[in-house]
């Protein structure tokens, strides 16, 4: 759960009468009105206040991390992954963006009565391997079943704790003007992937996810001296939202300049085909870091050698700017605000 501190916007105000809408659920500015009334009152602490990826907090002789998320996406299996992978990935990214190095999972699975049980092994065998990749165990985990038509196949909750190895604070907080914004790789993948599955899109060239675990990479980076200031992975609301929501935690100003933020060519065809911004378009395997400027080159040379990192770019800047607006500028100069979306550009893809 992240938690922005500031009062935002909503098109729809919450009151005692609204209900909850498919749109809640998404990561967009109804999901965060939805946290700013309801979620972050009632649990208000200084823990939940870090607005991260997930809650840093000192165990005797240790800083850990812990963070949680759950998955639901559908189709269940996609071109580069399935929910099982996702499941892994999501929360050992998540840890990874607090600077921690993952070691433990535990898995909840909550089975729609009637799905199949060679499926089922599927995915889990999908988890062992995914687990096996990133270097974590699943410790404990709980099942339920509910009834049919009321979980959609299954979906999967994931915990992860990791341990923080070195004395840095890598959060929304340690964002610093005159801060470079360096983007792992391509975007849109993930997104795109999805959709293509769900409705049964044919396209000339099939458009797999990115979905990857990013502690190898991001642990490379933190390991060679690269002063990391914040980092944040890319999934529900794309790059726009992630970068909308840290400057609005950081209270700062953010210039993109958008021929750095590279889209592969069959999903910018896709994208215009349906008619969708790429920079909301979410993300499985791609971060953004926020580094001083003396140590963008290290960190690019770090990145460019991980699966998708051909692409990663400086894409921009922090800025002072007391209204905290995330400003694109386009290759003949023009520049416009990104916005949070009020909802989901594509529901159910995590």
């Amino acid at each position: 759960m992240e938690i922005n501190p500031l009062n935002m916007s909503c098109p729809v105000p919450l009151n005692s009468h609204s209900r909850i809408l498919l749109g809640h659920g998404s990561g967009g500015a109804l999901t965060h009105e939805l946290i700013d009334r309801i979620f972050a009152p009632a649990f208000d602490n200084p823990l939940l206040r870090q607005s991260h990826d997930g809650a840093v907090t000192q165990f005797p002789g240790q800083r850990m991390a812990v963070t949680t998320d759950s998955y639901v996406v559908q189709p269940l299996f996609f071109p580069g992954g399935d929910i099982g992978r996702l499941a892994v990935c999501g929360s050992v990214n998540d840890l990874a963006m607090c600077g921690a190095h993952p070691l433990y999972l535990t898995a909840a699975f909550i089975l729609e009565e009637g799905f199949e049980i060679a499926q089922l092994s599927r995915i889990v065998d999908s988890m062992r391997q995914a687990a096996a990749e990133c270097g974590v165990a699943i410790i404990t985990g709980d099942t339920k079943v509910v009834g049919k038509g009321n979980a959609d196949g299954v979906f999967i909750n994931t915990t992860g704790i990791g341990v923080i190895e070195r004395n840095m604070m890598i959060a929304p907080a340690s964002i610093r003007e005159g801060d470079a914004i360096l983007l792992s790789g391509d975007i849109g993948r993930h997104g795109m992937a999805i959709m293509a599955a769900r409705e049964g899109l044919l396209f000339e060239n099939v458009i797999e996810s990115d979905l990857a675990p990013l502690a190898q990479c991001v642990q490379k980076l933190i390991d060679s001296g690269v002063s990391v200031h914040c980092l944040r992975d890319l999934t529900r609301g794309g790059l726009a939202n992630a970068l909308v929501e840290l400057s609005r935690t950081a209270r700062l100003g953010i210039h993109i300049e958008e021929r750095e933020v590279i889209t592969i060519p069959p999903v910018r065809g896709a994208c215009e085909i349906l008619g969708l911004d790429v920079m909301h378009v979410a993300n499985e395997g791609r971060f953004v870091s926020f580094v001083p400027q003396a140590d963008v080159d290290a960190a690019l040379s770090i990145l460019k050698k991980y699966p998708g990192g051909e692409h990663a770019r400086c894409i921009g800047r922090v800025v002072s700017d007391n209204a905290c607006r995330v400003v694109l500028k386009n290759a003949i100069g023009t520049s416009r605000i990104i916005q949070m979306l009020a909802g989901e550009l594509l529901p159910r893809i995590c």
